[in-house]
């Protein structure tokens, strides 16, 4: 069995999904930065504390009945 290690320091990610968020519904997003792109995405970034808080942020979108574009770990840069 593969042995990972325990995440000790939050992680940046950067969320794209389908249409503009608007605040109402990016309430359940709290402490991410929501950019409205020209192209109709929204962007999500922001630290994020371990998997199950990631998750718990894909399951919100999911939730919302959003497409979920893409999920990415970046560097803060």
């Amino acid at each position: 069995m593969r042995s990972y290690p325990k995440q000790n320091t939050p992680e940046f990610y950067e969320i794209r999904i389908e249409g503009h968020l608007d605040e109402e519904r990016s309430h359940g997003l709290s402490g991410m930065s929501i950019t409205l792109l020209p192209n109709g995405q929204t962007q999500i970034t922001g630290y994020v504390v371990d998997q199950a808080a990631l998750f718990g942020i894909l399951i919100r979108i999911r939730d919302m009945g959003i497409p979920l574009i893409s999920v990415m770990r970046t560097n803060n840069s």
